[in-house]
């Protein structure tokens, strides 16, 4: 960044509006359609589509591993906005796909910063299944909020590369990397002191196996463990909000209608639409007046008034209720987060993140200013936490937020601009992979050709597992990376969907 100068804040005081400055995101350009993943498998038509919510899932060659996804995401972050590598003082990872069991990959990104000169970079990677990347975005917050912060940027990767089996937890796989600056003055600002969390050790989704890259899953307790996560941190969110509006002499009881928008880790689709109506039926809980009448939000639940959370997990009727209630809520609030997941797949640590950037596409620049957006992080093991973001109040051309929207304005041309492959050449991918990802001496077969202008990629693995990577040409780069301009210093519920819902929860995970 030309004539960029380190921030401060004056002495004793917090620096002001801290948050995410801007964001970026990345996707492999290839995928597999959900339907005709179907057909291949065998499966029942609209087991992927109608019972886990997917339509494509996107999917890496072997020419791609965690190390290329994080190194793509930030040069097309820094490149995008403009930003020279010596106004970074922090770079944190988060991920769970181990290519080393030593190594970080925030080692392998300090090559982007060796012409600048830049070593002076806090940070390292963080690991606990999908949280990873929230755990390095709160570090990032905290180090800007301390008095180590030197007046430079934070900045966040989370990313991951999520495959499964051959079988029917398989769909719910993807990859993507999403890359966040963070630093004072920020159009998402995080919002202080409403954050809640809850930590517990269970086995519902791990890997112990260090030679293969495909997890061990319980799925019926994986969804438990995150709707129960859910429950917990949602109420101590709202327990936080409540006593600081009661301290401002404003006491209220809050509910979902004091968010503009729903952001959750997103495992697949349909785990998010009841995740909406989860907080839907903790209202009504909370609520004893709540009106069930006719018409109102609450109608025809009066039967559910004394459920317990925890007795109602799997309880269909309990789900089915208050999905009804919550439609409207889901459609206005958390539909438009959903455009990456349902496209792409689950991410893993960037899931939430590629959520907050479907947002941020799907709603127009003049609506977005003031809105206040939840976000729920979980990872399996466990690790969840609660949090909020402030959009800025200013979104005028030239300004931060209309700088970070208009660099989500390609996300829809980029997702079609994609190569769809067959089944049966998505299958021999995955084999490739788990036959060699762990092999030394290797070259990788898959195509240069097809991948995006500016991707990193894989190029060799010598005998002793150093790995080798090249970009590929930028020459055809998208758009709006020629546009972008200079970031300032302030910087259907019916009983098939019900049947293949029920088919699916043993086999797939919350993570």
């Amino acid at each position: 960044m030309p004539g960029f100068q380190r921030m401060t804040a004056p002495a004793g005081k917090w620096p002001e509006d801290v948050g995410i400055v801007a964001i970026e995101v990345y996707f492999p350009s290839q995928y597999v359609d959900q339907t005709e993943l179907e057909k291949f498998d065998g499966a029942s038509a609209g087991k992927y589509t109608i019972g886990l919510g997917q339509k494509k899932m996107g999917f890496c060659s072997d020419r791609e591993d965690i190390n290329s996804l994080c190194l793509t995401v930030v040069q097309n972050l820094m490149e995008r906005n403009q930003l020279p590598f010596d106004a970074i003082g922090r770079l944190e990872v988060g991920t769970e796909t181990i290519i080393d069991k030593s190594k970080s990959v925030k080692t392998v990104l300090m090559q982007l910063f060796e012409d600048s000169g830049n070593t002076d970079l806090e940070g390292i990677d963080t690991t606990n299944a999908c949280y990873g990347g929230t755990a390095a975005l709160f570090n990032a917050l905290s180090w800007v909020e301390s008095s180590a912060w030197d007046g430079r940027y934070a900045l966040v990767i989370a990313g991951d590369i999520a495959v499964y089996a051959t079988g029917s937890a398989r769909p719910t796989g993807g990859a993507g990397a999403v890359a966040m600056l963070v630093g004072p003055h920020a159009p998402l600002v995080i919002e202080r002191g409403l954050r809640s969390s809850h930590m517990q050790h269970v086995y519902d989704f791990y890997k112990p196996d260090m030679s293969s890259e495909y997890p061990r899953v319980d799925g019926k307790l994986s969804i438990q463990c995150y709707l129960g996560a859910l429950d917990k941190c949602y109420q101590r969110y709202l327990a936080k909000a409540e006593a600081a509006l009661q301290n401002a002499g404003e006491a209220c009881q809050l509910t979902v209608d004091a968010f503009d928008g729903f952001c959750f880790h997103s495992p697949y689709c349909k785990l998010v639409q009841k995740s909406l109506a989860r907080l839907v039926l903790n209202d009504f809980l909370r609520d004893p007046s709540a009106d069930t009448t006719e018409g109102s939000r609450y109608a025809g639940t009066e039967q559910f008034r004394n459920v317990k959370l925890e007795d109602t997990f799997f309880d269909k009727a309990v789900e089915k209720a208050f999905m009804a209630a919550s439609k409207e809520v889901f459609s206005e609030k958390t539909q438009p987060s959903l455009l990456l997941a349902s496209m792409v797949g689950n991410m893993y640590t960037p899931s939430l993140y590629g959520c907050l950037v479907s947002y941020l596409a799907s709603v127009p620049l003049d609506q977005l200013a003031n809105k206040r957006i939840a976000l729920f992080s979980y990872g399996s093991g466990l690790a969840s936490s609660m949090y909020s973001i402030r959009v800025s109040s200013d979104n005028s051309a030239g300004l931060p937020l209309a700088k970070l929207r208009a660099s989500v304005d390609d996300l829809e041309a980029r997702l079609e601009s994609r190569r769809c492959v067959e089944p049966g050449a998505f299958a021999d991918t995955m084999k490739l992979r788990e036959d060699t990802h762990h092999l030394a001496k290797y070259t990788p077969q898959g195509s240069i050709t097809d991948l995006f202008p500016g991707t990193w990629y894989l190029t060799y693995v010598d005998e002793m597992h150093r790995r080798q990577y090249n970009r590929s040409p930028v020459s055809q780069q998208i758009s709006a990376d020629q546009s972008s301009q200079i970031i300032e210093d302030t910087v259907k519920e019916t009983k098939t969907e019900e049947d293949m819902e029920t088919g699916n929860a043993e086999a797939v995970s919350a993570q």
